[in-house]
């Protein structure tokens, strides 16, 4: 296959191999790895080519001539191609045109070729149209060029159709591709379902995923004593994250004492007292982008937990196993919801948002809200085979003095679940009372 860079300013397209020997060329992870932090029992090239045909394979369903991806996440699913990830997440410059059948071209930030284009899923580079347009108010005047090479590419490379999927899209630029010929359409939701059933060497990027995160949370466990501030544990934690190769955590959920109530307060500068719980979260990115997600609660010794607290972990611990032990393949979301541990009425008020929600590149589809919340936030779906969820629970009266959030990774199989987090619970939390 021919690499080729287009360059607006040259009359012939430059070939990539000819012109630029990579020293990442040999490397099987596309050159996106080169340390020795990732598994080499990973299949890369069937990890990009197996997620790749899922995709196109929807397209083809859905008549679609091809796609528009803006979301750094589904650009990655679809390629395997990662450039400087945050910054594109909040700006929408650099994408990708996916045909059904075709040429794969990446309309990149200036400069920055190299980093993709050694890549076997990514046929063309272009540089993007779009680049500092919304930070300089320029939109109103990139909108027509841009569209005018999706729509070029769509006409060459549709197959005949001039149905175009966009994941996410400025209105100004999803106008202007109406006007010439495209029939546009938010193909969010359905990409999101598409990447929702995972393939074999997703599970595994998944699995060594959640060892780091673990390694992760296990350093912060070591950690805690008195004085020792939340920001300090969150600092341990990132640290280890990415010492074990992981890229980034998406949230800063790490709290203890009167903050582990409610959830979703962020870490501090608060400094930890004896007998306080500790609560975190780990919403880490880690092998290959691939999402790792379990929470735990501890306690900062000396002594031995309270009675209070013993009952709010045991609750908890209770609702996890619970949920977990209902998920079959073939089950509907809805009796999911219904079948779910039964939340006492006190801690109602401040339950988790979710039973459990989908783990991919991050959190993702399906989410299963609680029976109560259903018609607000529940759909309709099944479970099935290669999906990953994590279970969730939060326990904390409103008013009262701390909480306990735990949860848990698993993957749906044939004939059940595996259980992907194996972080152990606290003991001394769920030892009988004499």
């Amino acid at each position: 296959m021919s690499i080729v860079v287009f360059d607006p300013d040259s009359t012939q397209d430059v070939d990539f191999k000819d012109r630029m020997r990579h020293p990442a060329a040999a490397d099987p992870a596309g050159g996106m790895w080169l340390s020795d932090t990732e598994p080499s029992f990973i299949d890369a090239d069937a990890l990009r080519k197996g997620r790749l045909g899922k995709l196109r394979a929807w397209m083809r369903e859905a008549g679609c001539g091809g796609v528009v991806l803006f979301d750094p996440y589904n650009q990655r699913y679809a390629t395997g191609s990662r450039n400087m990830f945050g910054y594109f997440l909040r700006n929408s410059t650099r994408y990708f045109f996916i045909p059904t059948e075709g040429p794969i071209v990446l309309f990149e930030y200036p400069q920055s070729y190299h980093v993709s284009m050694v890549l076997d899923t990514i046929d063309e580079a272009r540089p993007s149209r779009l680049v500092w347009s919304s930070v300089s108010g320029r939109d109103d005047e990139t909108s027509g060029p841009f569209a005018d090479e999706i729509a070029e590419l769509l006409k060459a490379h549709g197959g005949g159709s001039m149905k175009l999927g966009l994941d996410r899209c400025g209105h100004l630029q999803a106008l202007a591709l109406e006007k010439r010929g495209c029939e546009v359409r938010d193909c969010q939701g359905e990409i999101l379902a598409v990447r929702a059933v995972k393939t074999p060497e997703e599970v595994k990027c998944l699995q060594v995923s959640m060892a780091g995160a673990e390694a992760a949370v296990y350093a912060v466990r070591e950690a805690i004593k008195p004085g020792v501030s939340e920001n300090d544990l969150f600092a341990i934690m990132y640290h280890e994250v990415i010492r074990q190769g992981g890229e980034f955590i998406e949230t800063r959920l790490l709290t203890s004492g009167q903050r582990t109530n409610p959830w979703f307060n962020e870490a501090s500068g608060r400094k930890i007292r004896p007998g306080e719980l500790l609560a975190l979260d780990t919403d880490t990115i880690g092998c290959y982008g691939y999402y790792s997600d379990f929470s735990r609660t501890f306690r900062c010794g000396p002594g031995k937990p309270t009675d209070y607290q013993k009952s709010l972990y045991r609750m908890a611990h209770d609702q996890v196993q619970h949920n977990i032990s209902i998920v079959k393949p073939g089950m509907a979301f809805r009796e999911i919801a219904e079948k779910a541990w039964k939340i006492p009425d006190r801690f109602v008020d401040q339950r988790y948002t979710s039973v459990m929600h989908g783990v991919g590149m991050h959190g993702e589809t399906p989410f299963i809200a609680h029976a109560m919340d259903y018609e607000t936030y529940g759909r309709d779906g099944f479970v099935v085979p290669g999906m990953v969820v994590s279970v969730e629970s939060y326990i904390g009266e409103k008013g009262g003095r701390e909480g306990v959030k735990l949860e848990d990774e698993i993957l749906v199989t044939e004939t059940g679940t595996e259980l992907l987090s194996r972080f152990p619970y606290e003991d001394d939390f769920l030892e009988k009372q004499v």
